[in-house]
């Protein structure tokens, strides 16, 4: 009864404007629909937007058109300008509307998809024509270069830190910015609420410069896309109507990420929304999931919709710069995530223990900012967080077709102009960005699993220098040593072993280097950069060879090259056999050579931080 007094109502106000359609005010349904071409939209016509306020029923606003503004948006771009009426004029044109379907006469018009400047009295919108969101389902594989990513974002240099990542450089490049550009459109396409669900406001306060200048209003909310099937839910086939709401889903478990919006169109099989671009990422495979409107913020500056995923019904299959398009009833891979973070305490004993599980959106350039976004998430919500807190970290990542990555890092408080929990956070997204960008194939990862621990004080040790009873050996033997290091405000560490000079070590100088682990890894991290085709397996073998910062090496040195070939490591390389290699190299894969080899290597593990670097010389007799 009430739902019949709501409309009765509604044809009442419209009547008094204008001439009213029963169709209009009947809830749109999924099936074929007659089309209103922009060349038959006149000002002053009267139509019917429909939007979810509350809850998951689209209720009917009424619509008044104002005008066509010719190339509004681009060339041959037209936009319908329009006033809206009912609750959208206490609310004005909140963000999640983008993609309101609008009827006039009848006819599917097109979508509410564009708001006029910021603090309009009126709640004027834009509504893209539904020709051109019929053109989505026409197009092929192709990807747009100016979509909206991470990495795209406007770099600044960074001070003269070294920061593991490009990400974290990238991020910290956005805040570093006074402010943001004052310049304001005169329209501007309806900001798609990407809800955080899981997450804390520092985060999302941390990571907010690079959310606004990819367009993206980060709104904390509740329950999100918990544990959220990646298999299309039962009765799919009649979900998303028109006006109803819907959302890609980034990231679903323990921590969600979805961004909304509402169905314009839907055949059965496949549904239009939004209106304009959600990242303009071209074809993508991502889970597409039904809302719920908690309810809309009205607001003169930045209205919003507050909302929940609820259940995945397909997957999005293009996001295109006039809305998206996706396919009921299809699944989308995801990554399974396992985050396990542990305080701990006196003698390494478990004090709390944090067990997270999460789903996550597989994308080139996205994968790797999630991974990264969610680890410093992860860190941030332990109470035992503290500054002079060491950061210990194992990750598995398993892969279809490949073998497993293994990788391990510690990571103590310095003088990073950033938080470590970033700086972790990057160095984990950095090696997701290493294999996903990768120009031969691209990665197909099971499962990921990583294990922090963080342990209660600052633990670094810097290498001061080392000792040998004589520095004049015989080839075949073996010579005792001494390493000295100094921790952070604690007394000096001494450590003793032995090395064996090989039988074959030609007469003269050497010198036997104690380092860290970026010593070592530098130059073939310079192979890397010289190769621009390293495959999956490849650059999988590169992660597992890189040597972990926790521990103390020492390497025999003498002075003949050492070459990096792809991800192979060629020490002593005689001159016959460089030749025949550097005739089968091209520019794209290149030769890196150092000028010295490591004849033995010994690695001496450590509970914290190994950091610096000590040579000594010895003459072989």
């Amino acid at each position: 009864m009430n739902n019949w007094v709501s409309a009765a109502a509604m044809a009442v106000a419209l009547a008094g404007s204008g001439v009213v359609y029963a169709s209009e005010l009947t809830r749109p349904k999924a099936g074929k629909v007659e089309i209103l071409r922009l060349k038959d939209v006149k000002p002053g016509m009267h139509g019917t937007a429909w939007t979810v306020f509350s809850g998951s029923e689209p209720e009917p606003v009424p619509i008044e058109i104002i005008g066509i503004w010719k190339n509004a948006i681009g060339p041959r771009q037209d936009v319908i300008l329009a006033k809206m009426g009912g609750k959208a004029k206490e609310t004005n044109v909140a963000a999640g509307m983008s993609g309101s379907p609008v009827y006039i006469e009848g006819k599917l018009a097109g979508a509410v998809a564009l708001r006029l400047s910021v603090f309009s009295p009126d709640a004027i919108c834009g509504i893209t024509p539904i020709e051109l969101m019929l053109e989505i389902q026409d197009f092929d594989t192709s990807r747009p270069a100016d979509a909206r990513t991470p990495d795209s974002i406007p770099s600044q240099r960074v001070a003269s830190t070294e920061i593991p990542g490009e990400l974290v450089a990238r991020l910290v490049a956005a805040g570093a910015q006074g402010s943001l550009p004052q310049r304001v459109p005169a329209i501007v396409p309806i900001e798609t609420p990407l809800v955080f669900s899981g997450f804390s406001e520092h985060t999302l306060g941390a990571f907010e410069p690079l959310f606004s200048q990819m367009g993206i209003t980060a709104v904390q909310g509740g329950a999100g896309a918990g544990n959220l099937s990646a298999k299309p839910a039962p009765g799919w086939q009649h979900s998303l109507n028109p006006g109803e709401a819907v959302a890609g889903v980034l990231v679903s478990g323990d921590m969600s990420a979805t961004g909304m919006g509402t169905v314009t169109y839907n055949d059965g099989k496949r549904v239009l929304a939004f209106g304009h671009q959600f990242f303009n990422l071209g074809p993508l495979d991502m889970p597409m999931a039904k809302s719920e409107i908690l309810m809309v913020l009205g607001s003169q500056f930045q209205p919003t919709k507050f909302g929940n995923a609820t259940e995945v019904v397909g997957a999005l299959r293009q996001d295109r710069y006039s809305g998206i398009m996706g396919e009921l009833g299809a699944e989308a891979p995801s990554i399974p995530v396992r985050v396990k973070v542990r305080s701990l305490g006196n003698g390494n004993a478990v004090v709390k223990e944090k067990d997270l599980n999460f789903n996550v959106f597989v994308q080139q350039k996205w994968t790797p900012f999630l991974m990264m976004l969610t680890l410093f998430n992860s860190l941030q919500q332990m109470n035992e967080y503290a500054d002079e807190m060491t950061y210990r970290m194992a990750g598995n990542v398993e892969l279809d077709g490949a073998n497993p990555i293994h990788v391990s890092t510690m990571l103590a408080p310095g003088e990073l102009p950033v938080p470590p929990p970033m700086v972790l956070a990057g160095w984990w997204g950095d090696k997701f960005n290493r294999l996903f960008l990768n120009p031969v194939a691209t990665p197909k990862l099971k499962r990921v699993e990583v294990t922090v621990d963080m342990l209660p004080e600052r633990r670094v040790a810097t290498i001061e220098n080392a000792w040998t009873p004589s520095t004049e050996v015989e080839a075949g033997t073996e010579i005792p040593l001494k390493i000295f290091l100094r921790p952070y405000r604690g007394e000096r560490i001494e450590r003793s072993l032995s090395m064996k000079i090989p039988a074959g070590m030609p007469k003269g100088e050497h010198r036997i280097l104690f380092s860290d682990a970026d010593t070592l890894n530098r130059m073939q991290h310079a192979a890397v950069l010289g190769n621009r085709y390293m495959d999956i397996p490849e650059t999988v073998s590169l992660l597992n060879q890189e040597r972990g910062n926790n521990q103390l090496y020492v390497s025999l040195i003498e002075g003949r090259p050492t070459y990096y070939a792809d991800d192979k490591t060629l020490p002593a390389l005689p001159a016959s056999v460089l030749n025949v290699l550097q005739t089968e190299r091209t520019a794209s894969r290149a030769l890196v050579g150092s000028p010295e080899s490591a004849r033995e290597q010994i690695s001496i593990p450590f509970d914290q931080v190994v950091s610096g670097s000590f040579s000594l010389k010895i003459t072989v007799k």
